[in-house]
Parts: structure tokens; C-alpha cells; sequence
């Protein structure tokens, strides 16, 4: 089986299947990550995304799956695609009672790093822990935390990075460092397929596919996850918007209708019949309205919804 130099696709994987007794958790999942590429892996809580990383990097055995992670076959050779990936859980998983140099040191024993020193200076020096070296793990603040805890994924100098939803309950301004950490790293040739919840960091990705249910339902570039919805969308201001949207939801060629801040977004995907819907309130007083293009958040929650609705027909 040939190495990821001479792959095209870090991830090549299909028909990815999961079961946890009658509950289908992760449905024929497919996805093809590049060299050098941020993967976002987006959707709500629930919909599979720990799961299908977890079986990625051989932690969890798939039902079913075929094709290929680092040139390796995904069921049959995960021993050695193991020590390739850098894996960053949801919770902070190392020492708390340990300092941060201690927890680098003990994961490059683990892996038989040879040169270990260097490496870890390499590394502290590059994560911005010159100087934090002594301090106790427990003591970091949570976007510390997250730091550390990319820090050791690094140690063993791995091709490709699995982080589960890794700023989960960080501050807007660790969360950013750590997307421009990870674009840093993309920049070096190292892949990552990034899980997460906000809607706002499928923007800091190249590519992205969105899961809910444990179903794949969009996938590609956001310019291309958008058109391939076809969805059209109008945005109104005013008082009193909750109202209006009860009113709007009943009304045929409207399909989604959603509260942003001071403003309405009203969704449907056949362009006339939602001008149509939506005529009789254009002249309302105390509203107004613009037609807008539809933004990734608002294809998202009409995907979710939809397969939802699906799921209980």
C-alpha cells in the first residue's frame, strides 16, 4: 500500500458505517481530505462527528468502511495508520498534576522519541510555552489548555491531525489563535479534519462537509455547499419580528424563517413563490426588508431541519 506522498487524498474513505445496537450512528459517510488541507467537519451535537473520527484513527472499529487514511486501509492496517495521526479529544486529557514540559516529555516516551529535547523545545517554542515550561498543566487557562493539549498531538511530527470539536469552550480570542496555529500548520503540509459545532469556523476551513443524524448532507467548498442548496433569502428588521415569523411560517413558498440578533431571515427554494409569500408584508410599516444571499448558517439549519423532518415521515 503506497504512502501519503504518492496519495492524492490524506482521507479517502466511503461507505463509513456505525452501530451502537439498534441506533445507527454514523450512516455511509464519505469524505476525501488533501495534503496541506483544513477539513472542517461541521454539525450539531449528537450527529456523529466523534464517533467517525474515532474510527479514523482506530480507536473505534467501523461496521463497514472502505477505502483508505494515510495510503492505509482503513480497517485493515489502523495499527500502523495510529501512529501517523496527531488525535485531540473533546475533554483536556493530559496530566493536570504534571507541568507542561513533563506531559511533552511523557508523551514523547510514549512514542519513542529519540531526540525528545530538541523536539520539545521545537514545539514549546512554536505553541508559545517558551517560559511556561514548569507550569502545572491543572493551572492553564482553558485556551491554554486547548494549546497543550495541540502541543502534544505535534510531539510525533504526524502527517495528519483529528481534532474533535478542539474550541469547544474556549474565549472567542483562544479560539482565533488556534485557527491561525492550525492555518500555520496546513501551511507546513500537515492535514487536519477539525469537528465542531460553530457555524462561524466552517469559514476558516478550505473544505467542509456537514452531518446531522448521522446522515452526510452537504459537502465541498461554502461558495459550493451555498449554491448547491439553491436556497433564496430575504432579510427584514423591525419590531416585534417573532410575531411576523409565525405569520410567515404559514405561508406556502416560505420554508424556514429564522431570528438573527435584530433581524429575520426568511428562506425558501423556489425564488418566485417566495416573493410571492412575502409581498403582502413588504409595505407593513415598522419593516423593512432585503433581498440576501443566503449564508452558510442559514443552508445548515435548513439541511438539519429537513433531514429531521425526513427522519420522521
Amino acid at each position: 500500500m503506497g504512502s501519503v506522498n504518492d496519495n492524492k487524498y490524506v482521507i479517502d474513505v466511503r461507505n463509513v458505517r456505525k452501530s451502537f445496537g439498534p441506533k445507527l450512528v454514523v450512516n455511509n459517510i464519505a469524505i476525501q481530505v488533501k495534503r496541506g488541507e483544513i477539513y472542517g467537519f461541521l454539525g450539531p451535537n449528537g450527529s456523529g462527528k466523534t464517533t467517525f473520527i474515532r474510527m479514523l484513527c482506530g480507536l473505534l472499529t467501523p461496521d463497514h468502511a472502505e477505502g483508505t487514511c494515510l495510503g492505509l486501509d482503513v480497517l485493515k492496517q489502523q495499527d500502523l495508520i495510529k501512529p501517523r495521526v496527531g488525535y485531540m479529544t473533546q475533554k483536556f486529557s493530559l496530566y493536570e498534576d504534571l507541568t507542561v514540559l513533563e506531559n511533552l516529555k511523557l508523551i514523547a516516551g510514549l512514542y519513542g522519541i529519540s531526540d525528545a529535547r530538541n523536539v520539545i523545545n521545537g514545539i514549546t517554542e512554536k505553541t508559545g510555552f517558551s517560559g511556561r515550561e514548569k507550569q502545572l498543566a491543572g493551572t492553564l487557562s482553558g485556551g491554554w489548555k486547548q494549546r497543550l493539549a495541540l502541543a502534544a498531538c505535534l510531539v510525533h511530527s504526524p502527517e495528519l491531525l483529528l481534532l474533535d470539536e478542539p474550541t469547544a469552550g474556549v474565549d472567542p480570542k483562544a479560539r482565533r489563535d488556534f485557527w491561525e496555529e492550525l492555518h500555520k500548520l496546513a501551511s507546513e503540509g500537515i492535514s487536519a479534519l477539525v469537528s465542531t459545532h460553530y457555524m462561524d469556523e466552517a469559514e476558516r476551513c478550505h473544505r467542509l462537509a456537514y452531518i446531522a443524524y448521522g446522515n452526510l448532507l452537504a459537502r465541498g467548498t461554502i461558495r459550493e455547499v451555498i449554491e448547491e442548496a439553491g436556497l433564496h433569502t430575504w432579510r427584514v428588521e423591525g419590531a416585534n419580528l417573532s410575531i411576523l415569523a409565525e405569520k410567515l411560517r404559514k405561508c406556502d413558498g416560505i420554508e424556514q424563517t429564522i431570528v438573527f440578533g435584530n433581524s429575520l431571515h426568511v428562506t425558501g427554494r423556489d425564488k418566485q413563490r417566495l416573493e410571492n409569500a412575502i409581498k403582502p408584508y413588504l409595505n407593513e410599516s415598522g419593516f423593512s426588508w432585503m433581498e440576501t444571499g443566503s449564508g452558510i448558517e442559514d443552508v445548515f439549519i435548513y439541511l438539519t431541519e429537513k433531514k429531521a423532518t425526513d427522519n420522521f415521515k
